[in-house]
């Protein structure tokens, strides 16, 4: 006898039974292939899914350091300050 099922899809279409397995699949796709023959993909997406929070506080340092590093060279060139680059003082700039 035929039966409604609960299913997910992912962006791929493919249909997948839990919403982490539709997720896993979401992200080793935007991975590509991952080792030899993309034998390690679904592992790092995985990973990826476990790790979530550390990997968002970890994106979210990096707005926030990129914004404040953005706002510092604003003041900077608004106070006409020149910054030295570690690459400029190598050089004896």
């Amino acid at each position: 006898m035929a039966r409604a099922i609960e299913a997910y899809r992912d962006e791929r279409g493919q249909v997948h039974d839990t919403p982490r397995a539709a997720i896993i699949a979401d992200i080793a796709a935007a991975l590509g292939r991952v080792g030899d023959e993309g034998g390690l993909t679904s592992g790092v997406a995985s990973l990826i899914l476990e790790k979530r929070p550390l990997i968002e506080r970890a994106f979210a340092d990096f707005d926030r350091l990129i914004a404040e590093e953005r706002l510092m060279l604003k003041t900077f060139e608004d106070e006409n300050i020149h910054l030295i680059t570690p690459k400029e003082k190598h050089r004896g700039a």
